[in-house]
This record gives structure tokens, C-alpha cells and sequence, in this order.
């Protein structure tokens, strides 16, 4: 059903930019409609290709970066111009591109709108760097909120921000964060997080685990905190669905996979931290402290007849009855067993949790399923949330690098991912009244009447625009940012609550998934394109510090994007180490390359 209003003669534009009037020359007649969009077409094809030209001009010359930087700075320039820059912490938008162009990692694909929208997500999470007192921490909400802590920081998202934010070449960023939440002020255990091993996982990426050394007690007491007041008598851990970052869920509060699954992958990145320390006797210790719990999480948390992990509420001998998102995150840590991996049957079902706008936080055939736009603004019994999405796509990534299986492949996570992306645009699309509760049926939704974006009145306008947007939570379905509709229509302070939100991975998707570069322990460089092949035509991936180096991952389906040669290609600070004629796995030693490294097979 179109719930849109019937659409008028005003012409869509971005909120906040007026379009520049037309007038008719009336002394000589108009072009035909078909030649107006002929000569349109060809306008089109002539600025496309000029863009595309300005981009695929890379150096040839071996030892120099494949791209250059001044290709992508348009896209700031773009993010500039439609912002209205409600907060300013560290970094300014007018100092966006210099501190990008010094510290991320350039990508370029054939794919221009995700193209565009990994630059967007490092222009975002540049906002959220907020100089304290206590060192750089970084922060979830842009303007303060109640329930945050210390300098508006909040634990919940800590684990995305340590995974996004390890690719950044200034290490000061998180070596700060990191000593923040144990010896600054911050509260590690407000929200379920998984510390110690996101921040295990950033040493991988930088090939110096001096932090996790350095935090090895504070994360052995952090954990030992988490036994005295969350380890219940059955040996599991347990949480509020609210203190998990998911409230109003359908499974509720109890023995929930997720902390579990926390509390197993920071038991193992303990132990592996302590081995790394020389200390064995300690690494072993805490590896059987991780076994017993993967233990309990696959005997007391899996459900056979469902096949997927549920919640287990206290007291209780018998799982909810319903199959979640968050009964993924085992995959985030590598916990399951292979044939555990029929679990993903629900993700590409439309039944399951399937939705052309992410995945839905809880299956749609259960009977509490709802999509709705009354009472608490942030629900997790429907609504598509980017946090348990990119916990979602980086276990599907870790099932897809490890087990042989053939429930789900290369495909299904590109289509997942997709999307993830196609989410990632400004809509404020309210249900009309008769909608206010959407229970599973997709509403089609078309671009409306353009009106102010923050007009602050109860009745807001439909509106969708091409302005890239991250915020709370989505209609899984139309895609309208949920909470920002009902903080808008109910003139919910702070303005702009969720504006730019930081609760989520993107960029580490596009890496480690996309690109597929595998972090490792040892100086082998391990790449796996999760792209399906013939999806792309070309992909680059340039100026990534790995282990002290500079890695560039690239593939020329012909060879004359890059003038590089054909095929996929892994180079160490600009010479060739790997290279293979499809996209498949391939490793490479850390270092310099007389000749090409011939590509491994799966």
C-alpha cells in the first residue's frame, strides 16, 4: 500500500537548499520532452564519466599510493555543505577533509553510493573524537545525554568504536579511549561490552599490543566485576535487555547470548593478551575459564528444535520462545560448532528476519512482532538496529572465513550488506494513522513534499532525500528513523538526539568483509573478498597501516582501472607480495617481495 500523500508540483530537494527558479524563454518553443531527455542523458553521461576519469587516475609507478586523496574530497565538500553542525567536538567539519586525508584509509569501488558512504561513516565518527580532561574518549550521542557517563561516554558501543576506529592512523585516539574506561573515570560494566576483546582486536590491526599489555590487570578485574554481579547460579551470565543496549525486547532479560558471547571472547582475548605477555600458566587459566562458558552457551542457550540461540530467563529450565538478532553474536566471537550454522537459514527469510532495510531485531512470524510508533522510542522487538546489524555482518564474515558450509554464502552477505547501505539515507517517513503499528506487511514508500528538517512541530511532513544519515533505530520496512520521528513529533529535546549517531561499524564491514583483510597475531597478511565475484569490476583499498606497513588491496577486473594489471593483488608498502586472476583468499608475508607471492587456494 503507498501510505505517501498524493505528491504536488513543489520539485524535491534537500531540506534547507532552495532549487534555483526556472524561467521559460517564451520566444522560442521548448524542446520536444523526448529531446529534453536526450540532451539530459547526455549531460548526465558527460559529468559520470568526468567524475569516474577524476577517480581512475591513479600511479602506476610501484612504491607510490594507487589513488589519490584529492579524488575523494568532494564528498566531504558534499557532507559540508548539508550538515547543520549541531555539536563541535575535536574536529570541526571545516577541518574534516585534512584530518581524513592524514588518517583513514582510502577506498575506491565500482559501487559509488557505497563508495560514498564509507567516507560518510569516517566523517561521522571524526565527530564523535572529543578532546577531555582525561584524554581523547569517543563518544555515542553527539549532544549529552542523561544516562551517559563521564564526558558523555557510554560503554554500550565501545566494542564498535574499538573495531571502526583501529584503521585510523593516529593510535593517541584509543590508546586514550582504552586507559579511559579502566584508570580515567569511565564505567566499563554500566552497559554489557566486550572490552577486552575489541581492544585485543585493535592490537591485531596495529601489530603492538603495548595497550592490551599495559591493561592485562584491568581487564582480568573488569571480567572477575562481571562474575560477582552478573555470573547466576547455572554458571551463565546474565543481563536486562535494557543494559544490553536492547530494550523492550520480546525474549527479555535473563541469560542472554549476547553478554555471554562478550564475556567468552574476553575471556579468550585475556588469555591470549597474557600469552602474549609471557605469562602461560595465566593464558591457560583463563582459556578454560572461556571453554566452560562456551561450554554452557552451547548446551544451555541453543535451542535444537529452533536452531538458534535464545534467551534462557533466571530460574527458568526453558528458552524464550523467540529467535533474535542478537542469537548471532556467538559468530562475532567464533563460539558455535559447524553444524550450528543452519542458524543462518533466518537471516535472508522474509519470515525470518529479512527486511530491504536491515535485518529485523526479531523474527517476523512471532506473534509480539511489531514495528511500532508509540511508547518507548527505542524498541527491539522489530525495529532495525545498525549496532546489532554490524554485530550480524562480522559474524556472517567470521562463519563465511572459517566453516565449510552451504546454508549461506558470499551473496547472501552482499545482500545483507546492501541493505545495511541503502539504510543509510535521511527519511522521515511517519505512518499515517491508520499505520501507527506495522506488524510485517512492506509498506512502499515514495519520496514526498520537501519541508524543513527540523521544523520541531507535532506533524511532520514525509520526507526522503539522497543526504546520507546514520541514526537510532529504523523502520525495517520504509526505512524512517523511528526515534527521531517520535522525538520530533513529541518535541523531545536534545534537538537532534540521533543525528550522526555512533553506535555501529561500517568501515571495519567494508575492510575486513568486503575487502576481506583478516587481522592476524603473526605477520602473515590474510585476504578473503567477501564481494561475490562479477559484482564488481574493481575495487582499491589503499594506504592501510598494518603491522607498521602500509598495505594496499586491490582488484582490476581488466586491468585498466588501476594500470596495475589484471586481476587481485596485494601489495606491502607499494610492491606486490600476492596476486591471484579471481577473487580468492590470499596470504603474504608482512614484508617486501622480490617477485609476486603465487595465490593460495582455499
Amino acid at each position: 500500500m503507498n501510505t505517501a500523500p498524493a505528491p504536488d508540483s513543489t520539485p524535491l530537494r534537500t531540506p534547507g537548499f532552495e532549487p534555483t527558479p526556472c524561467r521559460v524563454d517564451q520566444r522560442r518553443p521548448l524542446l520536444s520532452a523526448r529531446c529534453r531527455l536526450a540532451f539530459l542523458a547526455l549531460i548526465l553521461a558527460q559529468n559520470n564519466g568526468a567524475g569516474r576519469s577524476a577517480q581512475a587516475s591513479p600511479d602506476p609507478t610501484p612504491g607510490h599510493p594507487v589513488l589519490k586523496a584529492e579524488a575523494f574530497r568532494h564528498y566531504v565538500d558534499n557532507f559540508n555543505r548539508e550538515d547543520r553542525e549541531t555539536v563541535v567536538n575535536h574536529i570541526p567539519n571545516a577541518a574534516a577533509w585534512q584530518w581524513m586525508s592524514q588518517n583513514i584509509p582510502r577506498f575506491d569501488c565500482a559501487d559509488k553510493d557505497l563508495e560514498e558512504i564509507y567516507y560518510f561513516r569516517w566523517w561521522t565518527y571524526r565527530k564523535h573524537i572529543k578532546k577531555t580532561p582525561d584524554g581523547f574518549i569517543i563518544t555515542e550521542f553527539l549532544p549529552p545525554v542523561p544516562w551517559a557517563g563521564k564526558h558523555n561516554s557510554i560503554n554500550c558501543p565501545a566494542g564498535h568504536h574499538f573495531y571502526e576506529g583501529r584503521w585510523l592512523l593516529d593510535p593517541q585516539y584509543l590508546d586514550d579511549y582504552a586507559l579511559f574506561w579502566f584508570r580515567k573515570g569511565g564505567e566499563p560494566r554500566k552497559y554489557s561490552f566486550w572490552a577486552a576483546d575489541s581492544i585485543h582486536a585493535r592490537s591485531l590491526v596495529l601489530g603492538d599490543d603495548r595497550i592490551p599489555r599495559e591493561l592485562l590487570p584491568d581487564l582480568i578485574a573488569n571480567y572477575e566485576a562481571w562474575e560477582k554481579s552478573h555470573l547466576d547460579e547455572c554458571g551463565l551470565f546474565w543481563q536486562n535487555d535494557g543494559n544490553d543496549g536492547m530494550e523492550v525486547s520480546i525474549g527479555g532479560s535473563g541469560c542472554r547470548a549476547t553478554i555471554n558471547s562478550y564475556q567468552y571472547g574476553d575471556a579468550i582475548a585475556i588469555s591470549r593478551i597474557a600469552e602474549r605477555a609471557g605469562h602461560p600458566d595465566l593464558a591457560r587459566t583463563w582459556r578454560a575459564k572461556a571453554d566452560a562458558l562456551r561450554h554452557l552457551v552451547l548446551t544451555r542457550l541453543w535451542d535444537p528444535e529452533a536452531r538458534f540461540f535464545k534467551v534462557l530467563p533466571r530460574g527458568k529450565s526453558t528458552l524464550a520462545d523467540v529467535r533474535e538478532l542478537h542469537g548471532y553474536t556467538p559468530w562475532y566471537f567464533n563460539l558455535p560448532e559447524p553444524a550450528m550454522s543452519v542458524a543462518w537459514r533466518e537471516l535472508m527469510d522474509p519470515t525470518g528476519f529479512y527486511a530491504p532495510f536491515g535485518p529485523t531485531t526479531a523474527e517476523q512470524r512471532h506473534p509480539s512482532f511489531a514495528v511500532a510508533y508509540a511508547g518507548h522510542e527505542c524498541q527491539w522487538n522489530g525495529p532495525s538496529w545498525p549496532l546489532a546489524t554490524s554485530v550480524t555482518l562480522t559474524a556472517l564474515a567470521n562463519l563465511l572465513n572459517r566453516d565449510s558450509q552451504d546454508i549461506i554464502g558470499k551473496a547472501d552477505y552482499w545482500k545483507t550488506f546492501q541493505c545495511y547501505l541503502r539504510s543509510h539515507r535521511f527519511r522521515q517517513l511517519p505512518p499515517q494513522p491508520a499505520e501507527r503499528e506495522i506488524t510485517g506487511a512492506l509498506s512502499e514508500t515514495d519520496a514526498a513534499r520537501p519541508s524543513a528538517l527540523n521544523d520541531g512541530g507535532a506533524r511532520l511532513d514525509r520526507i526522503e532525500t539522497r543526504q546520507p544519515w546514520i541514526d537510532e533505530n529504523l523502520n525495517p520496512y520504509s526505512g524512517d528513523w523511528i526515534a527521531r520521528t517520535l522525538l520530533k513529533q513529541r518535541r523531545q529535546p536534545p534537538d537532534e538526539r540521533g543525528k550522526d549517531y555512533n553506535h555501529s561499524t561500517f568501515c571495519d564491514l567494508v575492510i575486513t568483509g568486503l575487502v576481506g583483510l583478516r587481522p592476524r597475531p603473526d605477520d602473515i597478511i590474510e585476504v578473503n573478498p567477501l564481494v561475490p565475484e562479477g559484482t564488481w569490476d574493481y575495487f582499491c583499498l589503499d594506504g592501510v597501516r598494518y603491522h607498521g606497513r602500509t598495505l594496499t588491496i586491490l582488484y582490476d577486473r581488466t586491468g585498466t582501472r588501476y594500470r596495475r594489471g589484471a586481476g587481485l593483488q596485494v601489495l606491502v608498502d607499494g610492491q606486490s607480495v600476492a596476486r591471484s586472476d579471481s577473487l580468492q583468499r590470499l596470504t603474504a608475508p608482512a614484508a617486501h617481495a622480490e617477485s609476486p607471492k603465487p595465490a593460495a587456494s582455499d
